[in-house]
């Protein structure tokens, strides 16, 4: 399926929509509860949730939606039975969110046959917005424009290398200091992958789980620009197509000719 150019338009609309209702929570006294898996959710989460879902069921009704939100309702065996759906991740970086840092987006991606084809990251706060995908290119909206984003390559040291400022461990350090000449930055949410695709970033390495509305989004927009997400294997992320909905480890690439599986030990 492509999507047209209306529809991409109805659905960056929408992604806008969700950011407009996450920032009428973020400036109030909200509430934090915690999932079972010990991660936050507020009602911005929810409230974008629905905004999306809603959205998407009257723009695209034969196309399912998963958010995060509502992807424990999904049984296993409905959802192996979906070539075609939206993953979602309402609010991306919800511990960003808390902290009221600013670093958190909202995601909604196109799946197809397990390949994340089209892909829109939201930052309620600054108002940016990515959107595209490998066959599309990359672009960031502007004044109601698309300007196109590429990522950096050839990269050449010191390498900017992405580190989570909620998620980091031994296997990161160690992956950064086998790296060379680096420049480390700490940033949330999927805003990494946008930074790579505009060249700010070139490496994101992830060791560690991830969901899968986490990545897909921003792996349409990075490839798009020309980047690339492996799995330490070197194979292309593909989505809906595990009995969990968890990714493995990955790296992310500006450039992907880098010599990242030297990095790895």
């Amino acid at each position: 399926m492509s999507l047209s150019a209306r529809l991409r338009e109805d659905v960056i609309a929408l992604a806008r929509d969700a950011a407009a209702a996450i920032l009428g929570i973020y400036d109030s006294d909200f509430a934090v509860q915690h999932k079972d898996d010990d991660s936050p959710l507020t009602a911005a989460d929810l409230a974008a949730h629905r905004c999306i879902v809603d959205g998407l069921a009257r723009l695209t009704p034969d196309i399912p939606v998963l958010s995060e939100e509502s992807a424990h309702e999904v049984s296993l065996g409905l959802r192996r039975q979906w070539r075609r759906l939206w993953l979602v991740d309402p609010l991306d970086g919800t511990r960003e969110f808390v902290k009221r840092n600013g670093e958190f987006t909202v995601n909604i991606a196109l799946i197809e046959d397990g390949v994340a084809t089209y892909g829109i990251v939201q930052a309620p706060v600054t108002g940016a917005l990515w959107h595209g995908g490998a066959r599309l290119g990359a672009f960031r909206r502007e004044g109601g424009r698309d300007v196109p984003v590429r990522a950096r390559a050839p990269a050449t040291p010191p390498l900017r290398v992405a580190a989570s400022r909620s998620h980091r461990d031994g296997r990161t350090q160690a992956f950064i200091a086998r790296m060379g000449e680096v420049e480390p930055l700490g940033l949330g949410s999927s805003l990494k992958f946008c930074r790579l695709a505009e060249g700010g970033l070139d490496v994101y390495p992830r060791f560690g789980p991830t969901s899968e509305w986490d990545t897909a989004a921003g792996q349409c927009v990075l490839e798009g620009a020309g980047g690339a997400l492996f799995d330490p294997r070197g194979r292309p992320f593909r989505y809906n197509q595990r009995e969990r909905l968890l990714n493995g480890d990955f790296i992310a690439l500006g450039d992907p000719a880098l010599p990242w599986r030297d990095w790895l030990g």
